[in-house]
């Protein structure tokens, strides 16, 4: 494999000789949008468990980026630019052998409609396209709880807890551009049965300083109903992530990725009946645990939450 940074560039960045040739034997690994709120953890998380990591960004990295992660811009709407961002840039890195695709404009509001679902859509079909050219088999996209029908109004849920099985109901252009990325994933598995894509249906992602404002809708669930009082720590989200680049398993797979408990302090029997009544509800084991059910994810990728907003 190819050493992902020249002894030139590492020498002028004063990383010793042992250490550079360490980082020239580790996998590489595609990370887009790793200068977000997923994205940090995503970065981090991967460059801890033996991962050399690669951000492609059109935002720039954080100050605090581990040193020896690779910036690179990329607008993904540029197919030129993603297939050679993808096959190497200089003499920084070759051959990355799996792409983590989290890059998009995030949630639903923040563009026009049409620029949204484009934004995200042609980012998404371009990661793939090029994957698909270069040989790349190992990919984990960000796709969302939304899918299935959030905000939970007008409309409520077929069944709580909610699972894999419930019905996709996209709401906005940003779920409907989540949904169309992973039909595409689908179809670039059927065409290659040894590709690999883990679409991961994120819950309201949360970093540590976000967990202050927890307590503002503690005197009232349905402040909270809209996403079934989900939400997901941005550092397990980053644990999703490895666990599906880790997986053995080929085919197009996904999964909810929330933590293991609610937004709420209230139990789930407090909660459910008052936000959802008449909805067929399902006890949990545990009086606050998740009602976005991470049960596949725990089942099929090892998958487990450790770090809970209380």
């Amino acid at each position: 494999m190819s050493r992902p940074l020249s002894f030139t560039a590492t020498r002028a960045l004063g990383v010793p000789q042992d250490e550079f040739d360490a980082a020239a034997q580790k996998p590489i690994v595609v990370v887009t949008g790793g200068s977000g709120k997923l994205g940090r953890a995503t970065v981090v998380d991967l460059q801890q468990h033996g991962w050399q990591v690669i951000n492609m960004d059109r935002a720039p990295p954080p100050k605090d980026a581990p040193p020896d992660v690779i910036y690179m811009y990329v607008d993904l709407e540029s197919m030129g630019q993603v297939m050679e961002n993808l096959i190497e840039v200089d003499t920084k890195y070759k051959a990355p052998v799996a792409v983590v695709h989290l890059a998009a404009l995030p949630a639903p509001g923040m563009a026009a409609s049409s620029t949204q679902f484009q934004l995200n859509v042609m980012a998404t079909y371009n990661i793939l396209e090029a994957s698909r050219k270069l040989g790349i088999k190992n990919l984990v996209l960000a796709s969302s709880e939304t899918l299935l029908g959030l905000p939970f109004a007008p409309w409520v849920p077929d069944y709580i807890p909610v699972d894999e099985n419930s019905p996709r109901r996209p709401e906005s252009a940003y779920s409907l551009s989540k949904l169309v990325g992973e039909v595409i994933a689908e179809e670039y598995c059927r065409w290659d049965p040894t590709t690999k894509v883990i679409s991961l249906r994120f819950s309201n992602v949360q970093a540590l300083e976000d967990f202050k404002d927890f307590d503002g809708w503690q005197h009232d669930p349905k402040l909270r109903k809209w996403n079934l009082f989900g939400y997901i720590d941005a550092r397990d989200g980053a644990q999703a992530i490895r666990k599906g680049l880790e997986s053995k398993m080929t085919g197009h797979h996904q999964y909810l990725i929330a933590n293991s408990n609610t937004t709420m302090r209230k139990p789930n029997s407090e909660i459910v009946p008052l936000c959802f009544p008449g909805v067929p509800y399902t006890p949990t084991k545990g009086p606050n645990d998740t009602l976005l059910s991470i049960e596949k994810a725990r089942r099929e990728l090892g998958y487990e939450p450790q770090h809970n907003w209380y």
